[in-house]
């Protein structure tokens, strides 16, 4: 295991298609494993900011971000921030972000910036959740440089495998190029509703396509994963025994199995 050797398993949260679950899996994934005890940073990657304030982070006027680390302006264990979560801390965006794009393109090692960031970082983590802006831009290509893992939330919808090819065509090309040691840690199901034949359907297709890569735990639809981000908390801070916390925790408890 890699924390053995005092390295944490960090994990990038991808998928260039917005509106999947993404975020919400992040950030219940980094609370997930914080409640086993298992000490994570969090790190808000996409421009939106949507990981920060869902774990009760307030953006005005916040400084440094992870836009500073990135571009080298400030060393990340000063722009870590605490959560509600004692085992859990977070590296957060903002919208100014959205301007690392740009300013990574004539910096060195553009595409190792996050990475040589994070190993840098303090704090004794045993996970580092990376949570992607929905693009394949210079910002992703960080996480996946950054990471030794890629998970990918999938929509049960009509486009979702189609995405999905492209983006591991991505993770090959970046495995081939820039990190030999990146793996895909595997493709969970989203906003499932079982009521409709096609989510059913997605689901069968991924899995005859995708054999042994697909976790076993599925996230419902569920309207207590979607109150809890209004409230700056993850689902089981919100209500643990709604039906989205539960199965994010039995997610959780696949990754660690993973170790």
């Amino acid at each position: 295991m890699l924390y053995d050797r005092g390295i944490p398993k960090t994990i990038a949260v991808v998928n260039q298609k917005g509106g999947v679950g993404k975020t919400t899996t992040a950030v219940n994934l980094a609370a997930g494993l914080a409640l086993a005890e298992r000490p994570s940073l969090l790190v808000d990657l996409d421009p939106q900011g949507n990981a920060t304030t869902g774990l009760g982070v307030d953006k005005n006027g916040l400084y440094p971000t992870v836009y500073h680390v990135l571009v080298g302006s400030e060393p990340p264990d000063k722009a870590i921030h605490e959560t509600s979560l004692p085992h859990l801390k977070i590296l957060p965006s903002d919208i100014d972000l959205v301007g690392a794009e740009i300013e990574l393109v004539g910096l060195d090692h553009r595409e190792r910036r996050l990475r040589l960031a994070l190993e840098g970082i303090g704090g004794g983590y045993e996970f580092v959740i990376v949570d992607c802006p929905p693009s394949l831009g210079l910002l992703t290509i960080n996480a996946l440089v950054a990471c030794d893992r890629v998970l990918v939330p999938l929509q049960c919808e009509f486009y979702a495998l189609e995405g999905l090819t492209h983006l591991l065509k991505t993770v090959k090309l970046v495995r081939e190029r820039l990190n030999p040691g990146l793996k895909v840690e595997g493709i969970v199901l989203t906003m499932f509703d079982g009521r409709t034949s096609l989510a059913l359907q997605i689901r069968d297709e991924v899995r005859r396509y995708f054999p042994g890569e697909i976790f076993e735990t599925v996230i419902p639809r569920n309207v207590r994963l979607t109150e809890a981000p209004s409230h700056g908390k993850p689902v089981m801070v919100h209500d643990l025994r709604s039906q989205g916390a539960i199965a994010y925790l039995e997610l959780t408890q696949e990754v660690l199995k993973h170790e």
